[in-house]
């Protein structure tokens, strides 16, 4: 099968069209032929430097990068799908999982029956950057109906993703976006858009319940800290906290990562078949064209996802 293999870290240049072989499955997993991939920030920092995973992908070179799985089911070893089920999953992650090819090995209790109303793009665009969302708001913050929430970055594809969940459960949304991303933000539900470039965020923004900070760690004390209220929750998805750091705000702070869940998964995918959440993409690359999906991804100019097409 074809697959995009690093072999090394590096510029884009590292990812390597070549012919590998069809990978085989363990008792508990499928074989899905991938059809898109979704991609995110994580995928450029691990190709370029490793980030938090280095040890692990030096040890497993030459590796196949690739999280956010869709396709359709061509082996099961699992009673949960049968072949030519449409499925999608975060497989694996953090570990290796080779979504950058025709095939992939995904654990099926991380895999879900893709909604019928939406695209195998689509698909690939939800699993890491919803589930960061929802794992943020939903089971770490238990956001409540009433309460006010900060999103940063919120054309971004955590952003989007979050700004709707929190609409979901009832609470009002300040999303901070550049004025370009304005309209967008209204029309998935935000009730304030702040222009970042424009409005000192911290000095004007205040008495939120819950920050969802997906920017540098260094910016937490200018744009996160001041605007919650006392007891408030800081939720960060980059960088650790210092023991003294939340204490000094009188407030919660937690940094966030990202699992696989299928249960949580398949009730993002609840959301998205009834129409209540939307997708968007902000481009469609092909897989030969990894290298300037990476560089977008680089660039830090995305609204919504971008993502990998095999059809």
């Amino acid at each position: 099968m074809k697959a995009m293999v690093m072999h090394e870290f590096g510029d884009v240049n590292v990812l390597k069209l070549e012919n590998v072989p069809l990978p085989k499955i363990s008792e508990g997993e499928i074989l899905v032929q991938v059809k898109s991939v979704g991609l995110n920030p994580i995928d450029y920092v691990a190709r370029s430097v490793g980030g938090p995973f280095r040890t692990v992908l030096e040890a497993s070179m030459p590796v196949i990068l690739g999280w956010d799985i869709a396709g359709i089911v061509s082996e099961s070893t699992s009673e949960k799908f049968s072949v030519g089920d449409k499925v999608f999953a975060l497989s694996r992650f953090p570990e290796v999982t080779g979504g950058y090819a025709e095939f992939a090995a995904v654990p099926a209790d991380q895999a879900v029956q893709m909604p019928s109303n939406i695209s195998f793009e689509e698909a690939a665009a939800v699993p890491l950057a919803a589930l960061t969302a929802w794992q943020a708001l939903v089971e770490t913050a238990n956001i409540q109906h009433g309460q006010k929430v900060l999103i940063h970055a919120a054309a971004g594809g955590v952003g989007h993703f979050a700004v709707q969940f929190a609409k979901v459960k009832g609470a009002y949304v300040f999303a901070t976006a550049s004025e370009k991303n304005r309209s967008f933000l209204k029309e998935l539900g935000a009730d304030v858009v702040v222009d970042y470039s424009t409005v000192d965020v911290g000095a004007e923004v205040s008495d939120m319940d819950i920050v969802l900070h997906s920017l540098l760690p260094d910016l937490r004390k200018s744009v996160s800290w001041p605007c919650l209220k006392p007891g408030g929750v800081l939720l960060s998805l980059l960088g650790p906290f210092p023991d003294t750091e939340a204490k000094k705000y009188n407030a919660r702070g937690v940094q966030i990562g990202v699992r696989p869940d299928g249960i949580q998964l398949a009730e993002i995918g609840e959301l998205i078949e009834k129409g209540v959440v939307k997708i968007t993409l902000d481009k469609v690359y092909s897989l030969e064209d990894v290298g300037a999906a990476h560089t977008q991804l680089a660039s830090r100019h995305v609204r919504g996802k971008v993502v990998l097409t095999l059809r």
